[in-house]
């Protein structure tokens, strides 16, 4: 019988505890996109009766962890990914469950190259939330850097 690799998901679910404690769903993780969703739960609704802010800036922000993983995971034994600094934008009320569309800002090629060259590449996430209904609630970049082991 063959041993499988836990998922990113799994991965990210177990040695991050807020992306349990929020049960964040994990819909698509490539190293193109990574897709989460944040259920609606009233224990972590704003005074509103929407998803509190910080609870989507935790959705997003495991959104762009989770495409630095699967972009970034082969050099994960020369280097640890970290997040550097962020920024959100709250567009529009958000209700329900609100999903997190991460994609890469630079070419994978192009940040392994720096690593290479014994940098410390930085590079941006940009993160999309979104409503069921497809309306944009918020806009993250997270910028991540791969700080490189010694």
């Amino acid at each position: 019988m063959s041993e499988t690799l836990p998922s990113i998901g799994e991965m990210l679910a177990a040695t991050v505890p807020m992306a349990r404690t929020l049960n964040l769903e994990f819909l698509e993780t490539t190293a193109e996109r990574a897709v989460l969703r944040l259920p609606d739960q009233t224990e972590f609704h704003n005074h509103v009766g929407g998803p509190h802010a910080g609870a989507m800036f935790t959705l997003a922000e495991s959104a762009s962890g989770a495409i630095v993983i699967a972009a970034f995971g082969d050099q994960l034994t020369r280097a640890v990914p970290l997040a550097v600094r962020a920024e959100i934008g709250y567009k529009k009320l958000a209700m329900g469950p609100v999903t997190a569309t991460a994609t890469l800002g630079r070419p994978i090629a192009d940040v392994v190259a720096e690593l290479d060259a014994g940098q410390r590449p930085e590079f941006p996430v940009a993160i999309e939330i979104t409503r069921e209904d497809g309306a944009v609630t918020g806009e993250m970049t997270v910028v991540w850097t791969l700080r490189p082991n010694t």
